[in-house]
C-alpha cells in the first residue's frame, strides 16, 4: 500500500484534478447520450465533435502524469496508466476506460478530505479560474448546441439545421460576437439563446478578471520560513546552527572586504 506522502504527490493541483474529474464525467455522459440519440444524426455529430476536443486533453493528462510520476511504470501498470492511455486514443469503444481516471480522482479526493479540498480550492480560486472557465465553456457549448438544434429542427423556417450550424451559433453567442448569420426562430430556441448569452457574459467576464489578476497583480513576496518551535529542542538547535552559519558567512565577507581595503592602503 502506498504511503501517504506518495499519495499526496500523486495528487496534482486541486483545480487541475477537479477539471480532469469533471471532464471525465462529461465524457461518460456523452457516451450515454450517444445511446439515447442513436438515430439523430445532428445530435450525434455534436457529441462526436466534443469528444474529439476532449481527446487531446486526456492524452496530455496521461503524458503529464507519466512524466511527473516518481514511479512511472508503477503508475502505468498499477495506477491504471494504461487505461488513461487507451482512453485517450480516438476510438469510441475505449472511451469507457475513462471511468478509471474518474475513480482515481475520486479516491485521491477522499484521501485528501472534503474540507481540505474546499479550503484548497477557495484559497487558490484565482489560479483555478482558468480551468473552471474552460470546462464551463465546453459545457455551455455542447449542451447549448444540443438544445438549440433539438428545438429548431422541428421548425420549417429554421436556419440552424445541422451540427455545424448549432456549434457555430452557440460559440459566437457565448463570445457575445453574434454575427447574425444563424439565429433561433422558435420561442424555445430563443430561451436557449438567453441562457447561452447570459452564461457567455459571465464566463468571459470571469476570464477577463483572471487575465487582469495574472498580468496586473504585483508579484508575491517570498514566503518566510517559520520560526523554530521553542518547545522542540532539536528544532531550536538546528535554528541556532543556521544562525551561526549565517553569522560566519557575514563575518567572512566583512573580513574579505577589510583585506581588500588594507591592500589598497
Amino acid at each position: 500500500m502506498a504511503s501517504k506522502p506518495a499519495k499526496k504527490r500523486e495528487l496534482k493541483n486541486i483545480g487541475y484534478e477537479l477539471f480532469i474529474g469533471a471532464l471525465s464525467i462529461l465524457s461518460i455522459v456523452n457516451l450515454a447520450l450517444l445511446y439515447l440519440f442513436p438515430l439523430v444524426q445532428g445530435l450525434q455529430n455534436i457529441l462526436e465533435v466534443m469528444n474529439a476536443v476532449m481527446t487531446p486533453i486526456f492524452l496530455a493528462d496521461f503524458l503529464y502524469r507519466f512524466f511527473t510520476s516518481e514511479a512511472r511504470w508503477q503508475y502505468f501498470f498499477r495506477g491504471f496508466g494504461w487505461a488513461d492511455l487507451l482512453s485517450s486514443l480516438p476510438f469510441p469503444q475505449l472511451k469507457i476506460l475513462r471511468t478509471f481516471r474518474l475513480w482515481r480522482v475520486i479516491r485521491l479526493f477522499m484521501e485528501f478530505g472534503f474540507k481540505n479540498l474546499v479550503n484548497e480550492f477557495i484559497t487558490h480560486r484565482a489560479e483555478n479560474a482558468l480551468l473552471t472557465v474552460v470546462f464551463l465553456v465546453m459545457c455551455v457549448l455542447e449542451f447549448g448546441a444540443l438544445a438549440v438544434l433539438k428545438v429548431e429542427s422541428a421548425s420549417p423556417n429554421a436556419n440552424i439545421t445541422s451540427a455545424s450550424d448549432a456549434l457555430w451559433w452557440t460559440y459566437v453567442t457565448i463570445t457575445t460576437v453574434g454575427y447574425g448569420d444563424r439565429y433561433p426562430v422558435t420561442n424555445q430556441g430563443r430561451l436557449v439563446g438567453l441562457f447561452v448569452m447570459t452564461a457567455g457574459v459571465g464566463l468571459f467576464g470571469t476570464l477577463s478578471g483572471f487575465l487582469a489578476n495574472t498580468f496586473l497583480s504585483p508579484s508575491k513576496k517570498p514566503v518566510e520560513e517559520p520560526a523554530a518551535d521553542a518547545n522542540d529542542p532539536k528544532a531550536r538547535i538546528a535554528e541556532i546552527k543556521r544562525m551561526l552559519e549565517e553569522q560566519e558567512r557575514v563575518t567572512a565577507d566583512l573580513k574579505a572586504k577589510l583585506d581588500q581595503i588594507d591592500e589598497l592602503l
